[in-house]
């Protein structure tokens, strides 16, 4: 899996859950081919393109170009771009718009965006005339290796992320990674957070791969694909067995208990994008892992320092605004993870580290042990 793939051949990655499989599809310019492909998966359907302000302006009218090459009618729905939107009011204007254009069960919403995009416009299909199918044409890193593949929607409430939603798997995957190019790079390096992740959880010949070529991954050379494709792979994999997060599924949740807590304590702003929520948080996973006796400190160091080199915060000091506006103390942190999905009957599940490339799934955490050892990284000198 270390070979890189060339970057000029389209790249599908099969997501196989029997009937409700679906692909993906990787590589530069693959946006051109979206009519084509939902006109051969959905003859005579009718779609809703539901995007943000600032994705709009680079990749709505290629979209739709594309549908309407291949004699398929679309509607346009534009909203903030912004965890803003994931809130009751931005599925509240979505769904109505789609009820507004007609879309009916027979037909398609595609979700044309980042992560936020992705979720928002999954849910609003899900519960839309009680289901209808979507499209995910990811629009940044963190959505074309996470948030696109696997069918988690959802909003986020204002006491958590994510806490609102449903599983509603998209039927295709349309992943251009040249529409990554127009990203910024805060943006950029937030998603390879993502990338990282994989390596670290079950791939350490990949975290290797990408210690080394994750120079060639930004500037989008072969190597991009390459980690797209791996990075897809590796979910539609842990997917196919665990499509509810009921076991191994839970694994991709290393560095997002840390992480969502953060992303809550921040406001869901832009002080801490998601990615680097999980950047930090997969940080701290490995810092608390070596507290506990289970990895060598040489291992957190060597994922400190890559997380680093891409540019991405690794400590509590690192999230923005962290001097003047602070995070909260350990318990304020505490409460908040106290919110995550995984926690069952007030019990906290992490996703801790015993090797690079092997995370474990640790039930019953000690809260005393986790709070003291954020109280101890919140009093780190920066």
């Amino acid at each position: 899996m270390t070979a890189p793939l060339k970057a000029v051949d389209p790249i599908t990655v099969d997501v196989a859950l029997g009937e409700r499989a679906y692909d993906i599809v990787i590589g530069r310019g693959v946006l051109a081919s979206l009519g084509e492909r939902i006109a051969a998966l959905r003859p005579g359907v009718r779609t809703a393109i539901v995007t943000d302000r600032t994705v709009a302006t680079h990749w709505l009218e290629p979209a739709e170009a594309a549908l309407a090459q291949a004699g398929i009618p679309t509607t346009r729905i534009v909203v903030e771009e912004g965890e803003g939107s994931k809130t009751y009011a931005g599925l509240a204007k979505v769904s109505e718009a789609l009820i507004a254009a007609r879309i009916e069960r027979n037909d398609l919403v595609i979700a044309l965006g980042g992560g936020v995009v992705g979720d928002l416009a999954g849910f609003a299909a899900a519960i839309l005339r009680r289901g209808v199918d979507f499209v995910q044409v990811p629009t940044s890193l963190l959505a074309q290796v996470d948030s696109s593949v696997g069918g988690k929607t959802g909003i986020n409430s204002p006491q958590g992320k994510n806490l609102l939603g449903a599983f509603h798997q998209p039927v295709l995957v349309i992943a251009d990674t040249a529409v990554l190019d127009t990203l910024l790079p805060r943006q950029f390096r937030a998603g390879y957070a993502e990338v990282a992740k994989y390596g670290l959880l079950g791939d350490a010949g990949f975290f290797t791969w990408l210690e080394a070529n994750h120079a060639d991954i930004v500037k989008g050379g072969s190597a991009r694909e390459h980690a797209v494709a791996t990075s897809c792979r590796a979910k539609a994999a842990i997917v196919a067995r665990d499509e509810r997060e009921t076991g191994d599924r839970a694994l991709l949740n290393l560095g997002h208990t840390f992480g969502h807590a953060l992303e809550a304590a921040t406001g869901f702003s832009d002080r801490l994008f998601h990615g680097e929520g999980v950047a930090v948080g997969m940080a701290l996973a490995a810092q608390f892992s070596a507290e506990l006796g289970m990895l060598p400190a040489s291992d957190v160091e060597r994922i400190e320092h890559h997380l680093a080199a891409v540019g991405l915060p690794t400590h509590l000091q690192d999230i923005a605004g962290f001097a003047q506006e602070g995070i909260g103390d350990a318990d304020s942190l505490m409460a908040l993870m106290a919110q995550d999905k995984k926690v069952k009957r007030g019990k906290l599940t992490f996703i801790l580290l015993e090797a690079i490339g092997r995370a474990v799934i640790a039930r019953d955490v000690d809260p005393s042990r986790v709070r003291d050892f954020l109280q101890a990284k919140l009093q780190r000198r920066a």
